[in-house]
């Protein structure tokens, strides 16, 4: 055939929007380096002269029974401070239920002290506590709940010996279940405060302890005398029937009978050869790098395993079709089979288009978000000294991204023909963060029924709609704006006026069978690291190694690309030309087992109580997946536009 052109090129607008995510990469970059010579606020050095007052705040309390549902460590009836002063929490650690007031405990740098009081009560030493009140603690102690204290921006932790090496928990127990002797509360707290000295005299502090105790108000003594005079003294444990320790029986407590208690602490400061910036590592310290390690070697196996199935496609069956196909007869072409037959039906817009361009500026959104977070704590901007600063800049970072989202999902939406884009544009910036805020916002409404301060407050609920719609939602429409008025992604191939019919599909080609099939392989690359990221969340544990994670991320995005691209190939090798769906549906089957392994990570690992805690569990799970779904899906979508618009450029046909 003398007049066999070839299809037009395709070379401009590739679909996967990795210029996009270098752009904005490059742009965070060059910020986050003008900020050498400055730290991070709230991990700034603080120096302290002998006899500084040095303050322990309070935070929250938590427990691993009843996760994602932290109280106010005044929630119990516990001595307070004359004058309770909030400080002002950032937007994570409002969204983790984080509530810092100050504390009655009265410290000085290296001044230590014995024992002293800690309030007084209604007999000068011991004050008194109602059957209510008693019965709170009581209900706290069962459920293992830990308090979390703060001292110069450093958690406060306690030493536990497993396997003959010490490690430490972050927080205090309120107290312990004896089996034979009773509900025991911690009513004596050892401060332990490591300082290391710097040249010019002052003291930093680089570690936190505290040692729990539990001690009967029969083992104090003190001068009740001297309403001014808050030392004490502890006797040995000799003969009591508690065994010295503060028993707690509410049962036993009948009428207006009320259970005398007594609080109180010692003070102990250490000298320490930590250097400041090394103080995090005691809490961060891991046995598990190992288990990285395999996790990442596991990850790139998997990635070369699909490298090898994609590179044998386009170096032996592509490149063989594509040759025998240009130098054939068109009439001799037709008669074989395959996916060069669907080229005037392969990029036929699909069905229900406007919602997968929905999907896919969402997505991109997501996709840059996470990238950038995870950049950004790899470099340690938002480390765990900085608290809730990963949430905070996840939220913020996503709000701004909402211009690229819309960008990306206006060129798609025009390449399908779509006429409203600005139908196109609210749905895309209300979808993705409707339906998470909706299920969060459900589940807010069971964790106040608990009184929880892991509730959002009104008014943070009023703060994020105001970013949602204030800000994501005009980026979002402005991104829309400028995609819409770009000319549409170019096809290397025109579609014909009568769509092809598709022939029947062998069983493995079904599409929940293909996303069952394909989301194996994307899903075992990151399981491993998904049980450190569930421990993170759900145990109560700090996740910090973000280095890892960025390879995770990186290999991830790499196995959903060339899982998508295979399991479509085989599609249109069967001459089945349905691929737009079919290559989002098929790269986010991993999410499926992101779900079906949190299910198996509750029952074998967690000890939750049922109720509330396993309603949040399944809640967060399901946003969990389902934003999983999204950016898999997103990023197998845009691999598979990007390779399907690369064969069919390379043939040519009249």
């Amino acid at each position: 055939w003398a007049n066999k052109t070839y299809c037009k090129s395709f070379g401009q607008g590739m679909m996967i929007p990795m210029r996009s995510i270098v752009l904005c990469l490059c742009v965070l970059a060059s910020l986050s380096s003008t900020c050498q010579g400055f730290y991070v606020p709230g991990v700034a050095p603080q120096d302290f002269e002998d006899g500084d007052v040095v303050e322990i705040k309070t935070v929250k309390m938590e427990s691993t029974k009843k996760p994602k549902l932290p109280y106010p460590y005044y929630y119990l009836p516990f001595c307070r401070p004359q004058h309770l002063e909030n400080t002002k929490e950032n937007l994570g650690e409002v969204l983790r239920g984080d509530r810092i007031t100050n504390s009655p405990y009265e410290l000085h740098m290296n001044k230590n002290v014995t024992c002293r009081l800690l309030c007084r009560g209604e007999k000068y030493l011991e004050k008194s506590l109602t059957k209510d009140q008693v019965e709170m603690f009581e209900d706290f102690i069962k459920s293992e709940y830990r308090v979390h204290w703060i001292m110069d921006n450093l958690p406060v932790a306690t030493k536990v010996t497993y396997d003959g090496t010490d490690r430490y928990v972050r927080g205090f127990p309120v107290g312990f279940v004896d089996a034979t002797k009773g509900i025991h509360i911690f009513n004596h707290v050892i401060i332990i405060g490591k300082v290391h000295k710097s040249d010019d005299g002052t003291h930093r502090i680089v570690g936190f302890e505290v040692r729990a105790r539990s001690i009967g108000i029969d083992r104090y003594s003190g001068r009740v005398e001297d309403a001014d005079d808050m030392s004490c003294t502890i006797k040995q444990a000799e003969g009591s029937q508690s065994g010295g320790g503060m028993v707690l029986n509410s049962e036993k407590m009948q009428g207006d009978k009320k259970q005398p208690i007594i609080w109180s602490y010692s003070v102990s400061w250490e000298p320490s050869d930590i250097a400041w910036a090394s103080r995090w590592d005691t809490y961060l310290s891991t046995d598990d790098a190992e288990v990285h390690w395999f996790s990442i070697i596991n990850s790139l196996v998997t990635v070369f395993f699909l490298s090898g199935i994609l590179a044998y496609i386009m170096v032996r069956a592509l490149r063989r079709d594509i040759a025998k196909y240009n130098d054939e007869d068109l009439e001799e072409a037709l008669e074989q089979t395959g996916w060069k037959l669907i080229h005037g039906d392969v990029f036929r817009p699909p069905k229900r288009g406007f919602w997968l361009a929905v999907l896919y500026g969402s997505g991109v959104q997501l996709l840059c978000m996470l990238a950038a977070s995870i950049v950004f704590a790899m470099f340690g901007m938002l480390s765990p000294a900085s608290r809730g600063s990963l949430v905070t800049a996840a939220i913020l970072l996503f709000v701004f991204f909402g211009l690229i989202g819309g960008y990306n999902g206006a060129r798609l939406y025009k390449t399908f023909k779509g006429q409203h884009w600005k139908k196109a544009a609210l749905a895309t910036a209300v979808f993705l963060p409707g339906v998470v805020f909706g299920v969060a916002f459900l589940l807010n409404f069971f964790i106040w029924g608990q009184k929880s301060s892991g509730a959002v407050p009104f008014t943070t609920m009023i703060a994020l709609v105001a970013l949602w719609f204030g800000i994501s939602m005009p980026l979002v429409f402005v991104g829309y704006f400028f995609g819409y008025r770009k000319q549409p992604f170019e096809h290397p191939c025109k579609t014909h006026n009568i769509p092809r019919h598709v022939p029947s599909q062998v069983w493995y080609m079904h599409p929940i069978v293909s996303m069952a099939l394909a989301g194996i392989l994307p899903f075992g690359a990151v399981f491993i690291e998904l049980f450190f990221i569930l421990n993170a969340i759900w145990d109560n544990q700090y996740y910090y190694l973000f280095g890892f994670l960025f390879l995770v991320f990186i290999i991830l995005m790499m196995s959903c690309a060339e899982i998508a691209i295979v399991m479509s190939y085989l599609q249109l090798c069967a001459e089945d030309h349905h691929w737009w769906w079919r290559s989002f549906i098929v790269s986010g089957g991993s999410a499926i087992y992101v779900m079906a392994y949190s299910i198996f990570y509750y029952t074998t690992k967690l000890d939750v109580d049922f109720g509330v805690s396993t309603l949040l569990y399944i809640g967060y799970t399901f946003i969990m997946a389902f934003t999983f779904w999204v950016f898999t899906g997103t990023v197998g979508f845009g691999a598979t536009y990007w390779f399907i618009r690369k064969i069919y450029g390379s043939i040519k046909i009249d």
